[in-house]
Formats: C-alpha cells, structure tokens, sequence
C-alpha cells in the first residue's frame, strides 16, 4: 500500500519525500506509521522501476531539496494498480480506504464501478471474527461482552459501507446524484 499511495500522492502533483511522508501518514493514521526505513527504499525501488523521477531544486532555506514526480509509466503503473487491484486491497479495510482515495484518478466510470462491486461483493459473503461448527457467530451469539461488541461495531460498520456503496455505485454508474 505505501507504493500505491507514493503513486497516488505524486499523480497530483510532484513533491518533497517529507511532503509525501505527511500525506501518507495523514491517509493511514496511527494504523499503519511509515518510516523513513520504508518509505525512502519504496520511493528508491520506484526510482529504479523508472515510474518516479527525482530533481533538486532550491531550498526554502539554504538546503536543496529532492522533488519526486510521476513519470509517464508510473501514471500508467498507478491506473493499472486501481484498475486491477489486488484481492488484499479488497478484503482488508485499510487497504480499501488507500485504494479509494486516489480511485476518481481513473477516467472510465464503469472500471471505478468494478472496483466498488468487488468489494461490495465482499462485504456481502457471510463472514465473522468467531466461528462455531464452521458457522459465523452472529453478536447476539459471542460468548462475552467484548467479543459481542466487535461483532455488534462490524456490523455497524459493514451496514454503513454497504449503504454507501450503492449509493456510490449509483452515482458512478449515472443512476444517481453526486
């Protein structure tokens, strides 16, 4: 998800790698922290892959400072990744908010529609954090206090996603409002 997210960040528009860090850690929060051990050989991998180009410009001060753009291919590298993305930016919910972040960057409707029904067809398969005799718990059935509000906040969480994205997916679809 950092690659996904250098490539979202540098689609609109090139910046400085502490820049970048602010924006990415802004997007994952205290789940996910990036540090510059990750973040400066993603951005050297991107580098060398030849979808990120680096320059110096002058600093605010005295230092110089490295600017990070997109290249062409890395433009083509990130649609690709949201157009196509893998089934973990699907099913993990971190992940998914990455992924929706930058997906108004892809220009055909009906593939950020795609993507929307991936994952509404995952929230719609029945699934829990417990199980007993291979069945889902439901939180009316966990066993404590504790397991019962994890499955009661899911569900809440899971109905709202779900809500939103037919709504979503109406208005990507023309069939709704903005």
């Amino acid at each position: 998800m950092l690659e996904l997210s250098i490539l979202g960040f540098l689609y609109e528009e090139p910046l400085h790698g502490y820049d970048l860090k602010t924006r990415i850690q802004g997007l994952s929060g205290h789940i996910r922290p990036v540090s510059d051990g990750a973040l400066y050989p993603a951005i050297t991998r991107l580098v060398k892959a030849g979808l990120v180009e680096q320059r110096t410009e002058p600093g605010k001060s005295a230092a110089p400072r490295r600017i990070l753009s997109l290249t062409e291919a890395g433009r083509g590298e990130l649609l690709a990744r949201l157009r196509e993305p893998k089934e973990a930016e699907i099913t993990d919910g971190q992940r998914f908010f990455t992924l929706l972040a930058f997906l108004r960057h892809l220009p055909d409707r009906s593939e950020q529609s795609a993507v929307l029904r991936r994952r509404q067809a995952f929230l719609d398969t029945p699934a829990s954090f417990f199980y007993r005799d291979d069945k889902p718990l439901s939180a009316e059935e966990a066993p404590d206090l504790f397991r019962r509000g994890m499955l009661r906040i899911a569900r809440a969480t899971g109905t709202e996603e779900k809500k939103w994205l037919s709504e979503a997916i109406s208005t990507v679809e023309g069939n709704g409002g903005s």
